[in-house]
């Protein structure tokens, strides 16, 4: 069997999709294989910037920074039923372990999937960072800082302001994870990102590297404290937070549905109720001579000049067609402005515009995110947890009622908890997925923080469940997806040479070898191993699994029949036959299923084939 009948265990290359996409794009700078410089100069003409001094974001540790994104990660995300709630019907996830490798793991069966990211990454205040201090980790450095390895953890590690590389620090720790977030979201998918004034600067030039500035939605602001901080020197409270938004593509939020409390009907219109608008415009007499006129009341003759720094918002033709028409308000008294009668009849949108200032009687204050862990969990369990206001807000304004959420910076689970409630109200079908490194925690009950999020989401799930209304309130809405599953970030369940580690003498080389003859580690179950394989095969870790009996031997339905998984440790060629013959996409097997028999293998795959059925092995 050849190495394309091979499911591939790492990750795609982010270099080798950019190009396979540069070759479907422009097959022409291509020379041999290569992709020729001066080729691509040609195509590209005076879009190509040689001058040595341009505009952009530039840190140490840039392109190592980069280059974290294009190593594949060879780890998986094993299942972790136990600490799941209703596993065998939700489609949330709560996954344990560091996000950058989680998000290359996510990227074939996520792609292009997620309406809307929300992280609240740390703000580089200098004690929140709990990676290795070279920040290149990847699975080894993860598995050694949770102290799953021999070698003695790092998660402790900071980032203090008097390292020379601090902000660099912080720009390689976003870097690739924001590089790899926007390959998840959908064509007009959203990604919000919360900060404070230690990196807003660095930030919005770094999301626009990423995203393009053109993507750029708006940078939203509110108050974050209550009552001013008076412990600063300087006297100054910072009582505000930041949360930029970018779009993969155009998009649009839902808006704020207009407040029809504002509109009365006092003099018996008979064109319904109304509400006085002013008819001020926006632009100076330089900018727009034609709305720099007097109104003049038809009734009592005086005239109203515009604001000379204004005007009005519309032209003359139309304001004395209103006049005629009875749709303009004018004062009692000279000094004052006329006004515009709207009718609410007359609206062409039932909604407006979504403020860039968030009101902090909808998002709530920090005091109002910790006050809710603690009710739930008894106890404060986490610092300054985002509130369940701020995301909940965020979530209706960008996420349709049957879309998938993501947060890779979980916390407290918070954005799982928005969801939740929002689909409790409106009968949306939303998802969710949560990333969380398990960062240590003082608390015996939660060691870590990832135990603190899986909780909190228990018990929110609990309080839905449980509500004296929740019953009323979904009588006529979809069943709600009370659950999640859980998994962590682990080492693969089959063993995966190495080039990194290769044997230097020919002795070494044959017993290695000997050790990789039979590739599936035995301390790992077939769950471990099947979900490893949905996957890594693109499938969602949310697909529906169903175990079958094929003949003698035990498969795994997958996506409905989309894909079939035989995990068995011998295979004849009956069960090959009948697993093909349910025509799935795909069929994957243990390749030490074949016990050597390479001809029973060759026969699989011509068999295959002929079923329109792609084969492989692992």
């Amino acid at each position: 069997m050849t190495d394309q009948n091979k499911l591939p265990l790492e990750t795609d290359s982010q270099t080798d999709a950019l190009i396979a996409e540069l070759h479907n794009l422009a097959p022409h700078i291509f020379s041999e294989g290569k992709v020729d410089f001066a080729k691509l100069q040609a195509a590209l003409s005076e879009y190509i910037d040689t001058n040595p001094e341009r505009y952009g974001l530039s840190w140490a540790g840039k392109r190592d920074a980069f280059r974290n994104v294009q190593v594949p990660s060879v780890a998986t995300l094993r299942p972790q039923p136990e600490e799941s709630v209703n596993w065998d019907s939700t489609e949330n996830l709560i996954i344990e372990g560091d996000n950058l490798e989680v998000l290359k793991l996510l990227q074939k069966p996520y792609h292009g999937k997620v309406k809307m990211i929300y992280i609240d990454p740390p703000y580089n205040t200098g004690n929140e960072f709990i990676y290795p201090d070279n920040f290149h980790e990847g699975l080894d450095d993860y598995l050694r800082y949770t102290q799953q390895l021999s070698e003695e953890g790092t998660a402790t590690s900071t980032n203090k302001d008097t390292s020379g590389r601090y902000h660099s620090n912080w720009l390689n720790m976003m870097y690739p994870r924001l590089f790899l977030a926007r390959n998840l979201l959908k064509e007009d998918g959203v990604i919000f990102v919360s900060i404070d004034d230690h990196e807003v600067h660095n930030l919005r030039m770094l999301m626009d590297e990423v995203f393009g500035d053109e993507s750029f939605i708006g940078c939203f602001t509110y108050r974050r404290r209550q009552r001013a901080d008076n412990r600063n020197q300087s006297n100054v409270s910072p009582d505000h937070e930041y949360v930029f938004a970018y779009a993969r593509r155009e998009t649009r939020f839902n808006g704020r549905q207009v407040d029809i409390t504002k509109y009365s009907n006092p003099d018996n219109d008979p064109r319904g109720v109304w509400s006085s608008i002013d008819l001020s415009g926006l632009a100076t007499k330089e900018q727009r001579p034609n709305l720099h006129y007097d109104i003049i009341d038809p009734e009592t003759g005086l005239s109203y000049p515009p604001n000379p720094n204004r005007g009005w918002s519309k032209s003359r033709a139309v304001v004395e067609t209103m006049i005629a028409e009875g749709r303009v308000l004018f004062p009692k008294l000279p000094t004052g402005r006329p006004r515009e009668k709207k009718f609410l009849a007359d609206l062409k949108s039932d909604v407006t515009g979504f403020s860039t200032w968030l009101d902090s009687q909808d998002v709530g204050f920090s005091t109002d995110g910790t006050r809710e862990v603690t009710e739930l969990l008894g106890y404060r369990a986490f610092d300054f947890p985002k509130s369940l206001g701020l995301l909940k807000t965020l979530t209706e304004q960008a996420v349709s009622q049957d879309d998938i959420v993501l947060d890779f910076f979980a916390g407290s689970g918070t954005t799982a908890h928005a969801v939740l409630e929002l689909n409790q109200e409106d009968g949306g079908t939303r998802k969710f997925i949560l990333v969380q490194l398990p960062e240590k925690n003082e608390s015996p009950q939660f060691p870590t923080i990832a135990h603190v999020t899986r909780e909190r989401v228990r018990r929110v799930i609990e309080k839905l469940k449980s509500g004296d209304d929740a019953q009323l309130a979904l009588e006529s809405k979809p069943k709600q997806d009370l659950g999640f599953r859980a998994f962590n970030l682990d080492t693969s369940n089959f063993k995966i040479w190495r080039t990194d580690n290769a044997p230097e003498s020919a002795e070494q080389l044959a017993e290695q070898l000997s050790l990789y003859t039979d590739n599936v580690q035995a301390d790992r179950s077939d769950q471990d191993r099947l979900y490893e394989l949905v996957l890594k095969s693109g499938r969602p870790l949310s697909a529906r699994v169903k175990k079958l009996d094929v003949g003698q031997h035990a498969a795994f339905d997958v996506c409905d029949g989309e894909l079939l998984i035989c995990l068995e440790p011998h295979l004849e060629r009956d069960t090959l036959r009948a697993l093909f013959a349910r025509k799935p996409q795909m069929v994957l097997c243990l390749d030490t299923a074949f016990d050597g028999n390479d001809a029973l293998k060759t026969n699989a795959v011509l068999e295959a084939q002929s079923h329109g059925v792609t084969f492989k092995t692992v």
